[in-house]
């Protein structure tokens, strides 16, 4: 979907200005490709008519025959595996596939404890991009804070049980991983904008898979 290309072409924009400016050693081109498919899978979980603007020009019937044909392709709506499932058919390296898979709010621990930088900086580089453009890491986990007590609140009535501070640890996590990532980088995260990424993302188009 074509909101979903420009959300992963952000995402990639962001870890690559970061990589341009880290003062490690890391693996651009894998942070880069990591990104740039970290969301291919996504529309099987979609609920399509939630943003109707998101559809066009083709319409919610096309995207809808869109998503029959992943989730019948792919094997279900876990988009973690059809993101996978997709890496593989590209022919993706393994470790672009398991910086892909890092690349999840609710691992965010996981990716603070590990050693590798590559899943640090593509796991926060989601979190600073929101529907409609970079956001600071404030700014995109407000938004996402609302979305995720609702879902609670949604939960709730269903009597299924959900932790209330949940996200306020994940939060922290968050917080603790952009520390991480720009002790070590020459830029600050105030640097991230939409206009700071805006001509990596014309690169990024053209950009070599294989």
């Amino acid at each position: 979907m074509p909101a979903l290309q420009t959300h992963q072409l952000r995402v990639a924009a962001v870890g690559k200005l970061i990589c341009d400016n880290f003062t490690q050693p890391v693996g651009k081109n894998d942070v880069i490709l990591a990104c740039l498919f970290h969301d291919m899978g996504n529309i099987v979980k979609f609920k399509l008519g939630q943003i109707p603007e998101f559809l066009e020009p083709e319409g919610l019937a096309y995207w809808e025959n869109v998503q029959r044909e992943y989730k019948l392709k792919y094997g279900g709506a876990d988009q973690h595996a059809v993101n996978e499932a997709i890496a593989r058919e590209l022919g993706l390296s393994e470790e672009v596939i398991s910086y892909i898979a890092a690349v999840s709010f609710s691992k965010v621990g996981e990716v603070v404890k590990s050693a590798s930088f590559e899943k640090k900086i593509c796991e926060y580089s989601d979190s600073r991009v929101g529907p409609h453009g970079v956001l600071s890491l404030d700014e995109r986990l407000r938004d996402g804070r609302t979305r995720y007590l609702n879902r609670i609140d949604a939960a709730q009535q269903d009597g299924v049980a959900a932790p209330a501070d949940t996200f306020e640890e994940l939060m922290r996590l968050e917080y603790e991983l952009e520390e991480q990532i720009f002790t070590v980088a020459d830029i600050t995260a105030e640097a991230i904008t939409d206009a700071a990424v805006a001509p990596l993302i014309e690169e990024l188009w053209e950009y070599t898979v294989a």
